[in-house]
């Protein structure tokens, strides 16, 4: 059975989410302002949160009608959880993480208003050794599964996933979650880095996912417009109808 293309109403220049990981919002800013009108949905996570500067640029992103992922994950006891949604939830951001059994989940959509929650599965740097290492006795993709029929049940609006088992989540959970994937490589620009489960741009969306978020191959690249500008292109023909 071929795995369905996200059927979602997402205008397709808004599925690339740019991580804009670096040390503070003063470069952050700078990133930004040389990738211009080529991006509109920006992820900012916990390197920038022990920075300067974090919330101030989630007002400045949002002000320039941009969309906010804050990636924190949030993992701590449900209601300090809870609380912390609440707190985000007028900011203007589109997205946030949690990271945590089910009752962290279920806190988390309590008091989330129009925020959507996304739940970490496995992250993108782990493979199957760390896994084992970690005390985990089953398959990536068995875990994956497991995690994101759990975060449905709570009421969560998607899930963090690599685009490897992102066409399982879509034959046994369909269309019913967002999936964003991280960890994606264009196969021009192939870092060594920390990421393990990689895929490409076009096999992120084919595989189902309805988001992507990349960051060195775009922040690192000699161009950065011009690279995600390229990402777009590749975009807008994997959704050509």
């Amino acid at each position: 059975m071929d795995t369905p293309i996200s059927d979602k109403a997402i205008p397709a220049g808004e599925r690339l989410i740019v991580a804009l990981d670096l040390a503070d919002a003063q470069a952050a800013r700078a990133l930004v302002d040389v990738l211009g009108t080529s991006v509109r949905f920006y992820k900012i996570g916990l390197e920038l949160f022990m920075g300067r500067g974090y919330f101030d640029l989630l007002d400045d992103l949002v002000g320039r009608g941009k969309k906010v992922f804050v990636d924190l994950k949030f993992f701590d006891v449900p209601e300090t959880v809870r609380s912390a949604v609440r707190a985000l939830s007028g900011s203007g951001a589109t997205f946030a993480t949690v990271h945590g059994n089910q009752a962290i989940m279920e806190a988390a959509v309590k008091d989330k208003g129009e925020l959507k929650i996304l739940a970490v599965t496995v992250l993108t740097s782990l493979d199957r050794g760390d896994l084992d290492d970690l005390g985990f006795a089953c398959d990536v993709d068995r875990l994956v599964l497991s995690r994101a029929r759990r975060a449905l049940e709570t009421g969560v609006d998607g899930i963090v996933s690599s685009g490897l088992e992102a066409p399982l989540i879509r034959r046994e959970l369909g269309q019913k979650l967002l999936v964003v994937t991280p960890g994606i490589r264009p196969v021009e620009n192939k870092p060594v880095d920390d990421q393990k489960r990689t895929v490409d741009v076009a096999q992120a969306f084919r595989n189902g996912a309805d988001y992507i978020v990349v960051g060195r191959p775009i922040r690192l690249a000699a161009d950065p417009r011009a690279a995600a500008e390229a990402v777009q292109r590749t975009i807008a023909e994997v959704f050509r109808r």
